[in-house]
């Protein structure tokens, strides 16, 4: 399968501007809020700059899927607290636009979805980003609540799914550093991904979700995805918006640096619209890639369905 890969030509809103050009004024005064755990969310500036009550989903009229392959497993994450280098915790999990825009896609293109953690426990939504007037986004969250709530565990699903691969279309990883918990040294997670790429399903993710990629590596394994191409978050932009208080700190790991440094490419430099279809492999660089994300998810499982005889 070719890679297809698309470049943003859209400035990005991720970041004002970079440290060199942001006046100090505007920083001062800018903290991180703090939740009653004592965990942190971004600032109040940061949140005006890098969230917005409504998406820019753009319903698109797909011919539905009908075939065998119906399910797509989304690996979620629990954790909802990320300590930073300095010690700072930073509330997060799963980004909901990340997670809901591309379930919106491909739902309408007849695909359903199988929700997943690592013990079963609740999934962790990044709440304070939940675009909360956007009503397809609302509508979904509310129908997917109950399994949101009370996922699979991700051990269920290997003791029971690994036989029945035609149920499968993908296996999606949504994004929001709370994909970088757990996931990324799960073996579970490593058994799924492995299953997946065997059995002809294709792989999504977007923004921070390609951290669970690097379950493959456990126990020293070659990186299953070793030159792919591929859109994920870049950490040069994580390294900046502790500035803005999008964070508390700074992040306890490079992501992309440490995909990049297993052999993958990750084609943007910016927290981008960017998104690239590289063999089984679908993936978008940020919240702003959700839409474009989806569409390309939807419209390559239902090509790849028609072509393959799913």
């Amino acid at each position: 399968m070719a890679t297809t890969c698309t470049l943003t030509n859209q400035p990005t809103n991720w970041l004002v501007r970079s440290p060199s050009e942001m006046p100090v004024r505007k920083l001062l005064g800018l903290a991180p809020q703090i939740e009653p755990d004592g965990s942190f969310r971004p600032s109040k500036f940061a949140l005006r700059v890098t969230t917005s009550p409504t998406t820019d989903y753009s319903k698109k009229h797909y011919t539905s899927y009908v075939g065998r392959r119906t399910k797509i497993l989304v690996i979620a994450t629990e954790q909802k607290n990320m300590t930073m280098a300095n010690g700072k915790k930073f509330s997060t999990g799963n980004h909901p636009v990340e997670t809901l825009v591309p379930m919106l896609h491909l739902r309408e293109a007849g695909f359903e979805f199988e929700i997943a953690t690592p013990t079963g426990a609740p999934v962790a939504l990044e709440m304070w980003a939940f675009p909360s007037e956007d009503a397809d986004v609302v509508a979904l969250h509310n129908e997917y609540r109950s399994s949101f709530e009370n996922p699979r565990s991700l051990g269920d699903v290997v003791a029971s799914a690994l036989d029945q691969p035609e149920k499968y279309a993908a296996a999606y990883l949504p994004g929001g550093h709370g994909a970088m918990l757990g996931l990324p040294e799960d073996r579970n997670v490593d058994t799924l991904l492995r299953w997946a790429h065997e059995n002809d399903l294709f792989t999504i993710s977007v923004c921070h979700g390609p951290a669970a990629l690097l379950a493959t590596t456990v126990d020293h394994q070659p990186f299953l995805y070793d030159g792919y191409k591929m859109a994920a978050f870049p950490h040069a932009v994580d390294r900046q918006t502790p500035m803005i208080g999008y964070m508390p700190g700074h992040m306890p790991w490079p992501m992309s640096e440490r995909l990049e440094g297993h052999g993958a490419t990750i084609i943007n430099k910016k927290a981008d619209d960017s998104v690239c279809l590289d063999r089984r492999l679908i993936s978008g660089a940020s919240p702003q890639a959700a839409d474009a994300l989806g569409e390309l998810a939807a419209t390559t499982l239902l090509e790849h369905a028609q072509k393959n005889n799913w």
